[in-house]
C-alpha cells in the first residue's frame, strides 16, 4: 500500500531524520536515478550533496518522512547519479501520490516565487506560519496558492464519443472537450458554455467522473459525461480545429496515460462498447 501524505504548515523544530526532498530548478525536479526508478533526493540537508536551496516550503509527511519543496540555482552542478525531468516526465515514473506531491511542491514555489511583493500596495509579504498563505504587513493583505478549476466533458451520442483537436496538438491527436470555469459560472454553466462555444452543440444529463489536480501552472481538472442534446457540431476555428464522432472501437490517438482525460475516454469507451451507459449506470 502507498504511503499517505499528511500536509502540514508548521515544520519540525530539528530536523533529524532523512527527509524527501523536492527539489527545482525552475520548472525541472531532481531525482536521483534508481535501479528501477527515479527517487526523490533523501537526506538531512542537501548541503550534504553540494546544494543551496534559496527557497525551500515545507509539506508535511508522506508516510513518515518530513517533506520539503524546495528551488535550487540553475547554475548550481548537479551531484553525480541526479538527472533533472519535467514534472510529465516524471508523471508515470512514480507512484500516484508521490507524482501529486511533486505537483504540490512545484505549484507551492511557484506561489511563493510570484508572491513576494504585495499585489496591493507592493510591500515584501510574509510567511504566515498558521496556514499556507502571505500576508502583507503595510496593507494586511492576504494572498493564498491559487486554484484554477477546468472542466472537461465527454459527450455521447448515439453509442459513440465527441472528441475535438486543439491547433497546437500533434495532428490525429484528440481528447475530450476543456475549459476554465469564469467568475459566477456553476461547473454545469461551464459545461454547458464550452461545449457550445468550442464545438456548437448543446448537452444534457451531465454526470461527475473524477476530478486530477494538474500543475500546469496550478489547475484542477474536473471531468464529466454528457450527453448531445442538439446543435449541428460545428468546431469554432479558434480553440478548436477538428471534431468528430468517433466509435470506441476505433478511437484516434489520445492524450498520456497520466491525464484523467484518457482515464476518461477509455472508462466510457470501454462501457459503450459493451452496451452500458456512459454515465456507468446499471
Amino acid at each position: 500500500m502507498a504511503d499517505q501524505y499528511v500536509p502540514l504548515v508548521v515544520p519540525p523544530q530539528r530536523l533529524d531524520e532523512p527527509a524527501l526532498w523536492f527539489a527545482f530548478r525552475r520548472s525541472e525536479i531532481l531525482v536521483v536515478n534508481g535501479s528501477e526508478r527515479p527517487a526523490m533526493p533523501c537526506c538531512v540537508d542537501l548541503g550534504e550533496h553540494g546544494l543551496a536551496p534559496f527557497r525551500s516550503t515545507y509539506l508535511g509527511l508522506y508516510g513518515n518522512q518530513h517533506c520539503y519543496a524546495v528551488e535550487v540555482p540553475e547554475e548550481q552542478a548537479l551531484p553525480a547519479g541526479w538527472t533533472a525531468l519535467g514534472l510529465r516526465d516524471l508523471f508515470g515514473l512514480v507512484e500516484t501520490t508521490l507524482a501529486a506531491l511533486s505537483g504540490r511542491a512545484y505549484q507551492l514555489l511557484d506561489w511563493e516565487r510570484n508572491h513576494q511583493y504585495c499585489s496591493r500596495c507592493g510591500t515584501p509579504t510574509e510567511a504566515r506560519s498558521d496556514e499556507r498563505a502571505r500576508n502583507c504587513p503595510a496593507c494586511g493583505y492576504r494572498t493564498y496558492p491559487p486554484v484554477s478549476p477546468a472542466v472537461m466533458i465527454l459527450v455521447t451520442h448515439e453509442g459513440k464519443l465527441l472528441l475535438a483537436r486543439k491547433p497546437i496538438w500533434p495532428d490525429g491527436r484528440y481528447s475530450a472537450i476543456a475549459g476554465f470555469v469564469e467568475p459566477g459560472e456553476t461547473l454545469e454553466d461551464t459545461i454547458k458554455r464550452e461545449t457550445r462555444e468550442e464545438v456548437g452543440v448543446e448537452v444534457k444529463n451531465i454526470r461527475y467522473f473524477g476530478s486530477q489536480p494538474w500543475p500546469f501552472p496550478h489547475s484542477l481538472m474536473i471531468a464529466f459525461t454528457a450527453e448531445y442534446a442538439g446543435g449541428e457540431l460545428r468546431p469554432d476555428g479558434v480553440e478548436i480545429v477538428e471534431a468528430h464522432w468517433f466509435d470506441p472501437r476505433e478511437l484516434p490517438k489520445l492524450p498520456g496515460s497520466i491525464s484523467i482525460s484518457r482515464r476518461l475516454i477509455d472508462t466510457v469507451a470501454r462501457r459503450l462498447a459493451t452496451g452500458e451507459s456512459p454515465h456507468g449506470d446499471r
